[in-house]
């Protein structure tokens, strides 16, 4: 059973970043998504829960189409951003993924100075491969370490090899790296999952600081991270979508009975 979304969804919805309709996914014989359909909003946070296996990092990674990667995998249905189909045989890869940056489960800093994590996207995504400008690259620089809440920890320290950050430090360099490039979209797999307490408070303190700018979507499997860091929710259980609202209404008075039974820790 699949429960609405908060808001009436169609192909061109202007406040929609993504739409993801009757979406199906196989590695190789074993299907992984059941005729998905989800809305999510533009400038909001997106949390998706459910049980281990139940299809959210799958989903996650369809949006920028980095499951092809592996050659067993295919799929039927759509996705669209801001109304762009993206399996639309004119669409390039490497500008999808400029719009939509990944985060991982693990900081993944290059074995860089800080300075050059930050200014990596500036020059893959430019066509002659030149790095821009010292002035420029030092206004990049600092404009996107202040944005991750970075600046000032780190101002004199941007030689200093990334790999020695503080997994949190690290976490939040590699949300750096991701926005000078201007993505629209930012996926978050597990974004919080090897850090410690005070980590895991100051990342979600930075992803809603994000909120707005950015359009969020975060796979978590911590249920109070959810509430805390979203303002919707979406359920997923066995490959299919249960439930989608906001966030509160969802914790407080969810309208499926699977949906309640995982929030109250009944399995999963």
């Amino acid at each position: 059973m699949t429960v609405a979304p908060p808001r009436a969804a169609g192909a061109t919805d202007p406040a929609a970043a993504i739409l993801v309709e009757k979406l199906s996914l196989w590695y190789g014989d074993f299907q992984a998504l059941f005729d998905v359909d989800l809305r999510v909003r533009a400038g909001a946070i997106t949390s998706l829960i459910g049980p281990s296996g139940c299809g959210k990092t799958t989903l996650l990674r369809s949006v920028n189409r980095i499951n092809e990667r592996l050659a067993y995998v295919r799929t039927s249905g759509s996705i669209r951003l801001w109304g762009l189909d993206i399996y639309d045989p004119a669409v390039e890869l490497a500008q999808l993924r400029k719009q939509v940056g990944m985060v991982f489960q693990r900081p993944n800093p290059l074995p860089l100075s800080v300075r050059d994590n930050v200014l990596f996207g500036t020059r893959v995504h430019v066509p002659d491969g030149r790095a821009p400008a010292r002035a420029v690259a030092d206004r990049i620089v600092e404009e996107a370490l202040r944005e991750v809440l970075l600046w000032d920890e780190l101002k004199d320290a941007l030689d200093r090899p990334g790999t020695q950050l503080s997994l949190e430090q690290q976490q939040k360099l590699c949300i750096a790296r991701l926005l000078p490039v201007k993505p629209r979209l930012l996926l978050m797999d597990e974004p919080c999952s090897a850090l410690d307490p005070a980590g895991t408070e100051a990342v979600e303190e930075l992803i809603w600081k994000l909120r707005g700018d950015y359009t969020i979507l975060i796979v978590t499997h911590n249920m109070a991270q959810a509430r805390r860091a979203s303002e919707e929710c979406v359920f997923m259980l066995l490959g299919e979508m249960i439930e989608h609202s906001d966030t509160a209404s969802m914790f407080l008075n969810p309208a499926n009975e699977q949906t309640a039974a995982y929030i109250e820790g009944r399995y999963g």
